[in-house]
């Protein structure tokens, strides 16, 4: 992977005429439900002294982040969700209209584009959810390395599928982590190029990508969240769906839409049969 910080598209060369985009969390690394369970939703307890009604309250921010059709959504997304629930129906959250706006607002939802909105509009709640967000970076980093692992048969998923496709990784993680963990676990070997938050959207991302000169057809987003699947439909390009629960599943069975991309036989009806499965999933 040819890469400089400053331009995380710079040294990359279109190589095969497949692509295939991966997310990472939750997608191929068994980590997004620890971050969730042990570090974001325990953080805004914390931070917002939401001790009284813990459990009802992390219920909530797993069944947003994990658990229906918003799963994966950006965190500050996520937070001003579930902060304006608490603000409705446990205690008042101060400032939380304007976190809220913010979050629909903005063209970028990151800790460093908070901190510039709060030099122009200082408010309580923005203050609160900066901290909180840098010490859920924190936490993150020190949760067991050991803990951290991609589910079962990515290795082979995408080392099988690298025989036939460009690799990228298209994650909107940290991407410091993102490297950390698919360099330990060897998953580098067969990725071409690692986009995380750094690089902008995921559908941003895909978009850069097919300027190399990919066919959209040609090109297949894997993820485990709708956003995921949005991103490919922003682009025109397919969706393969790993399922949450059911993740070894949907690795093990990932070379059929592979061979369907190379071979042309990716159909709206082969599509649709994927997205169907995969909203049921999350909708169970």
């Amino acid at each position: 992977m040819g890469q400089m910080d400053s331009n995380p598209f710079a040294g990359f060369k279109k190589q095969k005429d497949y692509l295939i985009c991966v997310d990472s969390d939750g997608c191929a690394m068994d980590t997004m439900d620890i971050k969730h369970f042990k570090c974001f939703g325990p953080c805004m307890v914390r931070e917002w002294g939401l001790e009284s009604w813990k459990k009802d309250i992390l219920d909530q921010w797993n069944k947003v982040n994990l658990y229906s059709m918003t799963r994966g959504i950006n965190r500050f997304k996520a937070l001003a969700l579930v902060l304006e629930w608490v603000d409705n129906l446990y205690c008042q959250i101060p400032g939380i209209q304007e976190l809220a706006a913010w979050t629909r607002e903005a063209d970028e939802l990151s800790n460093s584009a908070l901190e510039r909105q709060m030099r122009s509009c200082p408010s309580i709640c923005l203050k609160k959810a900066l901290d909180w967000s840098g010490t859920v970076n924190r936490e993150i980093s020190h949760l067991p390395k050991a803990d951290m692992k991609p589910f079962p048969g990515v290795k082979e998923g995408i080392m099988l599928a690298h025989q036939y496709a460009d690799i990228a990784v298209v994650s909107s993680a940290n991407p410091d982590a993102v490297a950390d963990e698919w360099g330990r676990h060897g998953l580098l070997a067969d990725v071409d190029i690692l986009l995380a938050q750094d690089a902008g959207s995921k559908s941003y991302c895909i978009g850069k990508l097919l300027e190399y000169g990919y066919e959209n057809d040609h090109v297949m987003m894997v993820g485990d969240a709708p956003g995921d699947c949005q991103a490919a439909g922003m682009n025109s390009v397919h969706f393969y769906p790993i399922l949450v629960n059911r993740e070894y599943e949907s690795w093990m069975t990932i070379m059929k839409s592979v061979k369907r991309l190379v071979d042309g036989t990716f159909t709206q009806e082969w599509q649709k049969q994927l997205r169907d499965g995969f909203e049921m999933n999350l909708k169970a």
